[in-house]
């Protein structure tokens, strides 16, 4: 892990990461009231053009209204840094007190530090404690943004890194992200491993992006196995119903937490020992880190 500075930390569970746009009281009132562990009130790609001032204030309404346990784990995706809207999302929303910010389109780790910019004084304004309030940063949507992705270890603020393949293909202007079986093109993998590289650089989750398919569930959960394996901690979504299979698929199973336990104590009791036999595999000080990870996921 590297140290940081500035960072603050998660909400123990992260799993699922629930999309629900600012301009419907109606969404973000079924998002807030569900299963997902964080939701995110869109003001971004969610919300046209016109209605994005009143989004801003609706949601500001709708945390006001909630009590501060409640608002942990409720956050708000602002509008990009490179477009006129991001100043007025934060002056906007940062008197609700969100659970947290999500970043789009950042482009590296200067962007992090423009908005901590941003936020900061206003924090101090507001009495909220400066630099309290996390950042999940979507670190692929732009081409150029694919060529930092290791640079964000130390940022101020940032508590997770995830990615977006739906901006990146319009970015480069691809006519699809898929490949003839339905699953992403290599541009599209190269995101996803440049971002759990590049958050485990930072010392922090990476969180895998969302599956548009909604209603294909089972496909849904092969997917997020396939990626809890490689790494990834948690799974954004853009339905309700994606919720309780992503916080499944990201949940270590009974055996994986009794196995875990086991191997601890078997080092705990050889401090001493390189490798140690078990269960007829030879077993050595990374098996022993990946076991306190697990453990560290349900134990907090």
């Amino acid at each position: 892990m590297v140290p940081v500075t500035n960072q603050p930390s998660l909400p123990i569970r992260f799993r699922s990461w629930l999309f629900a746009p600012g301009d419907s009281e109606r969404k973000m009132t079924k998002a807030a009231e569900g299963e997902a562990d964080i939701v995110i009130f869109d003001i971004e790609d969610a919300v046209a053009e016109d209605a994005k001032p009143a989004a801003r204030e609706a949601i500001r309404a709708f945390l006001l209204a909630r009590s501060e346990g409640e608002r942990t784990r409720l956050w708000v995706r602002v509008n990009p840094l490179d477009g006129p809207h991001t100043a007025d999302d934060i002056a906007a929303i940062l008197p609700g007190r969100p659970g947290g910010i999500m970043l789009p389109k950042s482009r590296g780790r200067h962007d992090v530090e423009a908005l901590d910019a941003l936020m900061t004084p206003l924090e101090m304004e507001l009495g909220i404690e400066p630099g309290s309030t996390p950042v999940i940063a979507l670190v692929t949507e732009v081409a150029a943004a694919m060529f930092t992705t290791g640079d964000y270890a130390g940022a101020p603020r940032l508590a997770a890194m995830t990615w977006g393949a739906e901006d990146l293909a319009d970015s480069i202007g691809a006519m699809s992200n898929l490949g003839e079986d339905g699953a992403y093109t290599f541009t599209y993998e190269l995101a996803r491993s440049l971002t759990l590289l590049g958050a485990a650089a930072a010392g922090i989750p990476a969180i895998e992006t969302i599956d548009g398919d909604f209603r294909n569930l089972e496909g849904l959960k092969d997917r997020a196995q396939k990626v809890r394996r490689d790494g990834y901690r948690g799974m954004l979504a853009i339905h309700p119903a994606q919720v309780p299979v992503i916080n499944e698929a990201f949940s270590p199973s009974a055996e994986e937490i009794a196995e875990a336990r086991e191997i601890v104590a078997l080092f705990d009791a050889n401090p001493g020992a390189g490798t140690i036999g078990h269960n007829g595999k030879m077993l050595d000080r990374p098996h022993l880190s990946r076991a306190r990870q697990l453990l560290a996921q349900v134990e907090g």
